[in-house]
């Protein structure tokens, strides 16, 4: 498979983490969001939406992080990202949800870039819009957490693939994360793995 990626992407980074932990075999292919690479012809003709990632399987092209992460799952059922009966995984999707649907659209590159390009807002007005919804999802997210190493599993899940690529942008942009202790532990935690270490963007072939 080739994965259509950007090394600092959230949603391109969910998808390494789960392959990783599946032990899929992959390719990538840096797409430069800052240079607009996305925007090219090239790549609109892979992915007419102009995002990252982008999944080439056997089957054909699938876009949306989530729509991907679900599909591994269902093709690759083993180790599981949504372990658990039907109510463990509803509040593992339900967790996983709030970071990729709640915080991470209006915090994205194109949302920020629009911010910043269209309307005008200033530097220090872009960073508190910022560290506005990470604190909103966060905080309820922190709610929900119990003491423990993952999210909501005994193993890692769809929940932590999408909050350790949100915690990653927000230690980016200066989050004071002392209000989110349980966050924080998981992670430290998460970060100690190898599928998640491997998919780190410092770690991947285009952040140089």
């Amino acid at each position: 498979m080739k994965l259509y990626s950007y090394f600092r992407s959230s949603a391109a980074y969910r998808v390494r983490i789960a392959m990783n932990l599946k032990g899929i075999d992959y390719q990538q292919s840096a797409v430069n969001l800052l240079k607009g690479q996305q925007q090219s012809e090239e790549y609109k003709a892979i992915n007419p939406e102009g995002l990252v990632p982008a999944l080439v399987t056997e089957q054909g092209m699938l876009t949306q992080s989530l729509a991907i992460l679900e599909w591994l799952e269902e093709t690759y059922p083993e180790p599981s990202i949504i372990p658990g009966d039907p109510w463990q995984k509803a509040q593992l999707r339900s967790m996983a949800y709030l970071v990729s649907c709640d915080i991470h659209p209006v915090d994205n590159l194109r949302v920020i870039k629009y911010l910043q390009q269209e309307l005008a807002v200033s530097d220090d007005a872009k960073k508190q819009w910022y560290k506005h919804w990470i604190h909103t999802g966060f905080t309820a997210l922190e709610a929900q957490l119990n003491d423990q190493p993952f999210c909501c599993s005994e193993q890692p899940s769809i929940a932590d693939i999408c909050l350790i690529p949100q915690v990653f942008n927000a230690l980016r942009f200066k989050v004071d994360m002392s209000d989110f202790p349980k966050i924080a532990t998981i992670y430290k935690h998460c970060n100690s793995l190898p599928s998640f270490i491997d998919a780190a963007p410092e770690n991947q072939p285009d952040s140089v």
